[in-house]
């Protein structure tokens, strides 16, 4: 004669194989592939970095013709050709940055 109390453990055994493992993985994944997407304040946001990026480069452009108008060589005097940068001072920067 088998116990009553094996049939509650087959039947929970039973159950969380059946009902619980699934369940769990079904979830996760539901939740995997709903963070790998872009949310719409996200989109929101990169709308109006966007818009602030625009505006700068419009205000830098904007900038530089004024300076343009005031010393038309003003680049050449800027630039140094001591700072000039190398590939690997670039190569070391990108290392920093990763």
């Amino acid at each position: 004669m088998v116990p009553a109390w094996f049939f509650l453990f087959v039947l929970a055994v039973v159950a969380i194989v059946f009902i619980g493992l699934p369940w769990i993985i079904f979830h996760y994944v539901t939740r995997w592939k709903t963070a790998a997407t872009l949310t719409n304040a996200d989109e929101r946001m990169i709308e109006e970095m966007y818009a602030l990026a625009r505006r700068l480069e419009d205000r830098v452009r904007t900038v530089e013709q004024i300076v343009t108008a005031d010393s038309p060589n003003w680049r050449e005097i800027a630039h140094d050709p001591a700072e000039t940068i190398t590939q690997e001072t670039r190569d070391e920067t990108l290392r920093r940055i990763k």
